[in-house]
């Protein structure tokens, strides 16, 4: 593990190159998130190892172990994290010690050492732990699958690719890309052996399909990081019929209400669906992220020459746009937010039906596919609004404009409607970088970092997701935020003075570099940026920034610049040529 983390990460932050040596391993504190329901894993294991001894306790919401004062039960060997299970494959009431006469009172116990290099930071300890913790699922269950033995590698324990799509996925495609091909041609050969590919699955089982068919997102992330050894004409032919072909039980698998999705272009309150069996439900968030499903499925067959496949799913991935209320308006505390226009739910027939935009928030209760069922998925419609990744500068337009789409952000942002312990709450701490305003997006993430990711017990906002919630911490620390599905990483200020990152696969090393980097972080705002010496005004990167051993140097100063406010610096988004 160490020799892992080392050779994949060449790490270096204030005055860290006055140590004679550095262990990543140091800072890694599994107990991060063992309270407050962070579900994690608290103990060690190797990189998608299968093996996780750990105490376990009769608490909800645990890994095994919990540091909220739960019971111990006993000791088992088999745990996953980030899914707020308890152990199911064995636990042993008795402890196994190796202390004189099986008494506690005779151990002795090795503790850390006083001594560090320099002071052990609070970033340093969340960010190498979020780095350990994204790295412990998928898991390689190679030579365990009792069904079939492809010869390849196999992966199991996908909790849940709605999930972990965002930033777990394309965390792996940095750090460990030869790990990533492999879990991508293992959701291939599930394809290949039982006809679809999954969205949840675990220890060789199905599990619900919770938001889209997101596992197109992981692969075509894949296809756009140029990963190798993936047969991507497979890939095409898997996410085609994801989006083409509805299973019966669509609960498990695949897309449901597939025929009102090509007829109305949306899919339906209440939808009636001949053709298969699911949860009747989240219409909003299922037409919202079908939307970005077909627009991932475009740019696949755009990769691979299939202009007619391209064109078809380009005009299906705007279907967000039939769910667009101009006139909606939404209430917290009845008082009028001063916003018009939300997505709403639409019967069958055009006429729309009613969800208040603050349902399933933390200021109207919460709600999933068995606890009060809703148009959306475990989120409200405040949330849900901005999850169009591939048209933002669109939805600019629909909420009036830049100005009025900052405004809405703020107002999200500093209330309670915006949870950032839930995965689609994540890109939007940097759409401020869609309207020119980048510098919101660094002074959003320096107030959810330290205030909802720490190195506490607690130091995690809710559920880590198997990883999702220290993925989302280490792409922020590092300054380098991902868009899934597109080549984009958008730049803000590093948590770091400097920090590098080997590429195993290539051998180059990719670095950013604060100039004027204030260890306070007074000076989160960047003024100026070079790349490789040259100036570069967008505030984003592709992924050849970390292949090809890049080096990003960011100007940083305490009051906001220019930098990052023309059109011409935004990222790209897709604008359709229709009215609509």
């Amino acid at each position: 593990m160490c020799h892992l983390l080392i050779s994949l990460f060449v790490f270096s932050a204030i005055r860290v190159t006055t140590c004679e040596k550095f262990d990543p391993l140091a800072f890694v504190d599994p107990l991060i998130g063992s309270r407050r329901g962070g579900n994690v894993f608290a103990g060690a294991t190797l990189p998608d190892g299968l093996a996780k001894a750990v105490t376990d306790v009769d608490g909800e919401k645990t890994g095994g172990f919990a540091t909220d004062g739960s019971n111990i039960t006993g000791f088992s060997i088999v745990h996953d994290s980030g899914t707020g299970g308890n152990p199911s494959l064995g636990n042993f009431p008795l402890f196994p010690q190796l202390c004189p006469g099986d008494d506690l009172n005779n151990c002795r116990f090795r503790i850390g050492k006083p001594e560090q290099c320099f002071r052990v930071a609070d970033v340093q300890k969340s960010f190498w732990s979020g780095l350990y913790r994204n790295m412990i699922s998928p898991q390689n269950y190679t030579g365990e699958n009792p069904y079939w033995d492809s010869g390849v590698p196999y992966f199991d324990s996908y909790y849940c690719i709605c999930d972990s799509f965002r930033a777990q996925h394309p965390l792996l495609t940095v750090i460990d890309p030869q790990a990533q091909a492999q879990m991508v041609n293992s959701l291939l050969d599930i394809y290949k052996h039982e006809g679809w590919l999954p969205d949840c699955r675990m220890s060789l089982c199905k599990g619900w399909t919770q938001g889209g068919s997101n596992a197109d997102v992981v692969l075509v992330d894949a296809y756009v990081k140029n990963l190798t050894s993936i047969d991507w004409k497979v890939a095409l032919e898997a996410i085609t019929k994801y989006a083409e072909d509805e299973p019966l039980e669509w609960l498990y698998q695949g897309r449901g209400g597939l025929d009102s999705w090509r007829n109305l272009h949306y899919i339906p309150y209440l939808d009636f669906d001949p053709v298969g069996f699911g949860t009747n439900s989240r219409s909003v968030s299922r037409t919202l992220e079908y939307s970005y499903n077909d627009y991932c499925l475009a740019t696949l067959a755009k990769g691979l020459g299939e202009g007619t496949l391209h064109a078809k799913y380009m005009t299906q991935s705007m279907n967000w746009r039939n769910l667009w209320k101009r006139n909606q308006n939404s209430l917290v505390n009845g008082t009028d937010t001063n916003f018009t226009g939300f997505f709403q739910p639409k019967y069958m027939n055009g006429t729309w039906g009613f969800q208040d935009p603050i349902a399933c928030s933390n200021l109207a209760g919460f709600c999933s596919l068995t606890t009060n069922p809703s148009e959306t998925f475990e989120a409200s419609i405040w949330q849900y609004q901005f999850i169009v990744p591939h048209a933002v500068a669109t939805l600019i337009d629909l909420m009036g404009g830049e100005e009025a789409f900052v405004s809405r952000l703020d107002y999200f942002h500093a209330s309670p409607l915006a949870d950032i312990s839930n995965e689609p709450v994540f890109l939007t701490v940097y759409l401020y970088h869609y309207a020119g305003r980048p510098v919101l997006s660094a002074e959003r993430i320096h107030k959810y970092v330290p205030s909802a990711f720490n190195s506490s017990r607690g130091g995690l906002p809710g559920n880590d997701d198997s990883g999702a919630m220290g993925a989302f911490l280490a792409f922020s620390v590092m300054g380098l935020f991902p868009v899934a599905g597109q080549d984009v990483y958008l730049i803000t200020p590093p948590f770091f003075e400097e920090i590098s990152l080997r590429n195993p696969m290539t051998g180059k090393t990719a670095t950013a570099k604060s100039v004027g980097f204030d260890a306070k972080y007074r000076n989160v705002y960047i003024q100026s940026v070079k790349l490789d010496g040259e100036t570069w005004n967008k505030s984003w990167v592709g992924h050849g920034f970390f292949t090809e051993g890049r080096t990003l140097e960011l100007t940083l100063g305490d009051k906001e610049s220019d930098w990052g406010k023309g059109k011409e610096a935004r990222p790209p988004s897709y604008e359709a040529a229709s009215e609509f």
